[in-house]
């Protein structure tokens, strides 16, 4: 659902003005930047330590984490509305803007985290991934037919947020104990204040590094291109994220499972899921961005936007490559995130900060590839930083996310793809949409289960033959 509303949103809406989108991505990326400051690693903290701390003690790490958003909360307001008056910064009052939002994202980020621990993740991760994606289109039309202004659209987005962080709020708290004692004494008589500091500043570190080493691009553009660059570069973040969703849910769902794995040395256990879960998630995506790859030109055409839509195509491939390396290499950085290695993270993504602000920096400075070169510099980024992570598990662990069958997989999915993308178009743009799209996700479904390259796929389709008493 969260593809299907974010594609047409991306096709229909998005491209009628690029330069609104470019100015609400820039305080979106501005609240990316800053909600690490405010949960300061206290989400990841409450996995990590959750499964060695006793039963009594648990609902306090997630306590200790309101505690710290609203500690943090109160210390980046006063900074940001006293720059206000100190900086002369012409964009300065979007950044104000992205105040509440970050608030927010602080919040839905701890209540994720915690429905995680309860193992009630389905319900948050729908709200997580639908509400904003319907939020924002509907505030795009309020925009466009001058229902609302430029601030009170921007406004209306934010309260989305706050709509999401209630409802999520709501369903954590009616899955779980909690009263309003906040002596963590208890905790810290179990779980060492040296610890539990040194694991969140470490994870604070990571995330905030990891908005530069892979989101600086949201506001690097309008300040080096223009907002209206950004709007257009956006539509292809859009539609290559849409890739991932699946992704995300599986990574959240798998990080208590991969932390237990870990804290009770099972690494055979962990391994299997490790390259199982890879299999899956590179099948999932490689169906998505092919099918993207052989139907998209034809589709951008048959659009009314299509200006717009045809200078977004080269960051579609590449950005939608950039998704496809990341959920080849399976939940990594949980692996490494949940180990006692878990500095290594902080040293790759510190590194890659350079590595990425300085591509970019080249890229929009020293060529003339414009949004292509941000595209460029995120997947050479995104790829230096997984291989990084890959070999540092192979190397403490003996565990990989590939085999044989992946390797197959990934030929027999390559080799389909430029089949059907090289076949001859029609000249009805709708009939080369449909044949190419449906024929590459039919076949890839095929022969992914007649070759039995992924589990999952094989008992999915065992299944539905079954239901239908068809075949085996």
């Amino acid at each position: 659902m969260g593809i299907a509303i974010g594609v047409v949103s991306t096709l229909f809406i998005y491209p009628k003005d690029t330069e609104f989108l470019g100015i609400i991505r820039y305080i979106d990326g501005a609240a990316q930047l800053l909600y690490p400051v405010l949960v300061f690693g206290a989400a990841q903290t409450m996995i990590h330590f959750y499964p060695i701390v006793s039963n009594s003690n648990k609902h306090l790490l997630f306590k200790y984490g309101l505690f710290t958003i609203l500690i943090m909360g109160l210390l980046v307001s006063s900074l940001l509305i006293s720059g206000y008056f100190l900086l002369d910064y012409e964009n300065y009052m979007y950044l104000l803007l992205a105040l509440p939002l970050t608030v927010m994202l602080a919040l839905v980020e701890l209540f994720k985290r915690q429905a995680t621990n309860l193992q009630k993740l389905a319900v948050p991760t729908f709200y997580e991934k639908i509400i904003p994606k319907v939020a924002l289109p509907l505030v795009f039309l309020l925009f466009l037919s001058h229902y609302l202004s430029l601030f009170g659209s921007i406004w209306v987005y934010i309260f989305s947020y706050i709509f999401l962080m209630v409802l999520m709020g709501i369903y954590v708290f009616k899955n779980m104990q909690f009263t309003f004692d906040f002596n963590f004494k208890p905790l810290f008589a179990e779980v060492s204040k040296k610890s539990y500091y040194q694991y969140s500043l470490y994870v604070f570190a990571g995330s905030f590094g990891s908005f530069f080493a892979f989101r600086v691009d949201s506001l690097m553009i309008p300040e080096f291109l223009s907002f209206d660059s950004a709007g257009i570069y956006n539509i292809g973040v859009t539609l290559a994220s849409s890739i991932a969703i699946p992704a995300t849910g599986l990574f959240a769902l798998y990080a208590p499972v991969v932390s237990n794995y870990i804290k009770t040395n099972d690494i055979t256990a962990l391994g299997m899921k490790y390259r199982e879960t890879s299999k899956l998630l590179f099948f999932i995506g490689a169906v998505f961005f092919g099918s993207v790859v052989v139907g998209v030109e034809s589709l951008f055409e048959l659009m009314p936007s299509k200006e717009k839509l045809v200078q977004a195509i080269p960051i579609i491939y590449v950005l939608g490559a950039n998704v496809l390396v990341n959920m080849a290499t399976g939940f990594n950085t949980e692996i490494i995130n949940y180990s006692n290695y878990f500095k290594f993270n902080l040293q790759a993504i510190l590194t890659l900060v350079f590595v990425n602000v300085g591509l970019n920096l080249f890229f929009l400075t020293q060529t003339e590839l414009g949004i292509l070169g941000v595209a460029y510099a995120s997947l050479i980024a995104m790829t230096i930083f997984n291989i990084a992570k890959t070999y540092f598990i192979y190397t403490k662990f003996q565990i990989l996310p590939f085999d044989n069958s992946f390797f197959k997989l990934f030929l027999l999915l390559t080799v389909l793809v430029l089949v059907i993308y090289f076949l001859p178009n029609t000249s009805n743009l709708w009939l080369n949409v449909c044949a190419k799209t449906i024929s590459f996700g039919l076949l890839a479904v095929i022969l992914t289960y007649q070759f039995k390259l992924v589990f999952s796929v094989n008992e999915w389709v065992d299944k539905l033959l079954r239901k239908f008493n068809i075949g085996r």
